[in-house]
């Protein structure tokens, strides 16, 4: 009966903590909706909460199924997609508008996440696109990762 009382009185305690870091957590994904174009890094992220970096990724990673890079960056992208598809900026512009410092770095994301570089997507969504409303290409146009891509094709076991 003590042993049951000492396990109930332990679960309190941490489900509070998980409930902390839960909320915290938030905020730092809040923040990298909010300030995507800024710089940002794990090491501010994770100081701002009062983390440490490692601690961050990790319970960023089991919580979001991602790490806050790759969080970000797909932030990033999302948005560089919506401007590639008004076709009023080059993909330089773009990328420095959603605060990326490396034109390569990005281009690489940008063909990790889309599946095509960021010129060849903004000629195609240009055709693809037009005439749709922007909430509506958005939703159409979205990246999808690997692992939230539906299977296809028969499952054999």
């Amino acid at each position: 009966m003590a042993r049951d009382t000492i396990r109930a009185m332990s679960d309190k305690p941490a489900s509070s903590t998980h409930l902390r870091d839960l909320a915290r957590l938030r905020r730092v994904r809040d923040r990298i909706d909010r300030e995507y174009a800024r710089p940002l890094n794990v090491e501010a992220l994770a100081s701002d909460i009062g983390m440490s970096a490692g601690h961050l990724s990790r319970q960023f990673r089991l919580a979001y199924g991602e790490s806050p890079y790759s969080y970000l960056m797909t932030r990033r992208i999302e948005r560089a997609m919506s401007l590639l598809r008004r076709g009023d900026l080059a993909v330089t512009e773009v990328c420095l508008e959603v605060g990326c410092a490396s034109l390569g770095t990005f281009s690489t994301r940008f063909a990790e996440l889309v599946g095509m570089s960021p010129g060849a997507y903004r000629k195609q969504q240009a055709r693809i696109t037009s005439g749709l409303p922007s909430c509506v290409a958005r939703q159409v146009t979205r990246p999808i990762r690997n692992r939230e891509a539906a299977e296809t094709g028969p499952q054999i076991d």
